[in-house]
């Protein structure tokens, strides 16, 4: 577990983004929402033309790509700015707690 700020982190949702990605910049207010209904998920956001390694890494080739990670692994894979789907994973593996998946 990641410790900030007295707050346990028990999720990091990793937002693989681009500058030039429309549905990007959509879906970015959004996930502002969930950061603040979710004090301990940590959002991330990677930029795929910054950090192409790291995006090759997850296997990420379309963008916006959300990674749901719990203990170093990942636990779920949205792609597309789907809200629906965001806030029904966050949900999902909040309400698991630990990462048996």
């Amino acid at each position: 577990m990641v410790m900030t700020n007295q707050c346990r982190i028990l999720m990091v949702v990793v937002d693989f983004t681009a500058s030039w990605c429309g549905p990007c910049r959509f879906i970015s207010p959004f996930l502002a929402e969930l950061a603040k209904k979710f004090p301990n998920v940590m959002f991330l956001k990677v930029d795929v033309d910054e950090l192409k390694e790291v995006a090759a890494e997850w296997d990420v080739d379309a963008m916006p790509t959300f990674l749901f990670l719990k203990e170093g692994k990942a636990v779920e894979k949205v792609v597309g700015a789907k809200k629906e789907e965001l806030q029904q994973a966050v949900t999902k593996h909040m309400a698991t707690g630990s990462t048996s998946a």
